[in-house]
């Protein structure tokens, strides 16, 4: 049969097959509420001083931390799958191992879409409250993908490997390194030099920046008490005259009682985007920082058939192998 005729009905036969497995659905839905809400609840509505600026950056890496387990919920469906495939269609050469794999991906992706839709629900509107709908709109875009890129990593690890267990120590070690280096436990211009690397190449890295950029750009920085600078200026001097240079110069922060001959209240920021900056974070990055997602994206579903190929279809002999080393096709 042609290769369309062929993954449509097994695509069609994989929709079926989750239609009939609501535990498996229900089971996505149930971790993408929980999460949001324990997130959302526990940063609920972060203030707009430095320590609320900096819960709505760990609120956002929080809900990072449920990767793994999106990951660790699809393999080992996919384990069955593919046994199933290999031991019952594979010899009978009823279809093609090509349109084994892309159903098995697609039909994943409406549900992850379904479920980053709840999650962003759950867990921004607690954190952030309403904002424009440019902005929730972008954050709904990054939740979105953030689950469909967990499939595609998903498929990915399993895609060569021989069971749901090997591959989630792959996962574990791979999502482990990108948490610990996107920039969120410790900014990049204190990381070694030699691991800078890693800070570029997480994903996390850029998933992270767009959210946080997204929620709280131009957003006022308001101190606390604990975090305000409090001094006098000298006799006979209000706190604004006595740093009006200073001030004028291009300060970074907030005097919060100009009028007052003591106890000048000097908050260091003014505003959200320059707390982020000291991680390298820019609302005019964020669109860019969507685009590269993506890139990782068509990155994972590339490795996972190519991989499935190399290592589960092709039968490597070594004649084979010596002509491919020769030059020529095996």
């Amino acid at each position: 049969m042609p290769f369309t005729t062929q993954l449509a009905l097994v695509t069609r036969r994989v929709f079926q097959q989750y239609w009939r497995m609501p535990s498996y659905v229900f089971s996505k839905l149930a971790l993408g509420v929980a999460a949001g809400l324990f997130i959302g609840f526990s940063f609920f509505h972060a203030k707009g001083s430095l320590a609320g600026t900096q819960n709505v950056i760990f609120s956002v890496f929080q809900l990072v931390t449920i990767f793994t387990t999106l990951v660790q919920q699809i393999q080992p469906l996919f384990v069955t799958q593919r046994s199933l495939y290999e031991v019952r269609e594979r010899p009978g050469k009823i279809y093609s191992w090509k349109a084994f794999m892309i159903a098995n991906i697609v039909v994943e992706l409406p549900w992850q879409v379904l479920t980053g839709v709840v999650t962003y629900a759950c867990f921004s509107y607690p954190v952030v409250g309403v904002q424009s709908p440019q902005r929730q709109g972008l954050v709904l875009l990054f939740c979105v993908q953030l689950f469909l890129y967990a499939s595609s990593f998903a498929h990915m690890c399993i895609a060569a490997l021989p069971d749901a267990q090997t591959a989630g120590g792959v996962v574990t070690l791979l999502v482990m390194i990108s948490l610990i280096f996107c920039g969120v436990l410790q900014g990049p211009a204190a990381l070694p030099g030699f691991w800078i690397f890693m800070y570029r190449a997480s994903p996390f890295t850029y998933w992270v920046a767009g959210v946080v950029a997204t929620q709280v750009h131009g957003r006022a920085i308001r101190c606390s008490a604990r975090e305000t600078s409090v001094f006098d200026p000298p006799p006979g001097t209000t706190c604004g005259r006595y740093l009006a240079a200073y001030l004028q110069g291009g300060a970074p922060g907030t005097l919060q009682n100009p009028d007052a001959t003591s106890a000048c209240r000097y908050c260091q920021l003014s505003v959200a985007d320059q707390y982020l900056a000291q991680s390298r974070i820019y609302w005019g990055d964020r669109w860019r920082n969507y685009g590269i997602l993506w890139g990782y994206f068509a990155f994972n579903i590339f490795v996972a058939i190519s991989t499935y190929y190399v290592f589960r279809v092709r039968r490597w002999t070594l004649p084979s192998l010596a002509r491919f080393r020769g030059g020529k096709k095996p």
